[in-house]
């Protein structure tokens, strides 16, 4: 259909998901408690030098939270998440992307499809998850949702950098499969960080 009605059009084949690579992107993980991630995240946000940083959550109520939290510890955030009606979304959307904030907590439906050029730190306060009992195709889409949500950073052909929270086992097979799967080694946050490393 393409070739019948596109001038000059092009097929890209991809052999396999190893090759679903993200170049320029700096990644790592942080291994804590869950009663830890609040400390954590605070101390990233006042160490690292950003643009725009997104957050993401397992869940809308925890989006809520921490934004809260955030601009309660005086921090330039955000939140979009399902509960919002589309309008709103899509005017909170707006506000990120014109640079108003620079910090935006959301869930997963902020994971696919939204480019804005300023962002270039993702941080998974929760990793992402398969269902309970789920067969190794979920396994597989929280994969997928991982590389989705760490693309968010480095886009444009720009630097970036993802860094994990890792808080149990469940978080650390979610890790080891994301890197058996994509063939990278996710090493654990150093004390320092270069910012040239990710900063264009």
């Amino acid at each position: 259909v393409c070739k019948k009605f596109c001038q000059d059009p092009l097929e890209v084949f991809i052999d396999s998901d190893t090759k679903l690579t993200l170049h320029g992107l700096i990644q790592y993980y942080v291994k804590l408690g869950e009663a830890e991630k609040n400390r954590k995240l605070n101390d990233l946000l006042d160490a690292l030098e950003f643009n725009q940083v997104v957050i993401f959550v397992s869940k809308v109520k925890r989006a809520i939270e921490l934004n809260r939290l955030l601009e309660e510890c005086n921090f330039p955030s955000m939140c979009i998440h399902s509960g919002m009606k589309q309008p709103e979304r899509i005017s909170k959307y707006q506000e990120f992307k014109d640079f108003k904030k620079r910090i935006l907590v959301t869930t997963d439906l902020f994971g696919r499809g939204i480019d804005i050029e300023r962002v270039n730190i993702v941080i998974n306060y929760d990793f992402p998850r398969a269902r309970e009992g789920a067969d190794s195709t979920v396994a597989d889409e929280a994969s997928d949702q991982y590389l989705h949500r760490v693309g968010r950073a480095g886009r444009f052909g720009t630097k970036g950098l993802a860094i994990s929270f890792i808080a149990d086992q469940t978080d650390a097979d979610g890790l080891a499969s994301v890197q058996s799967r994509f063939e990278v080694d996710i090493q654990q946050l150093p004390d320092q960080i270069d910012i040239n490393s990710y900063m264009s």
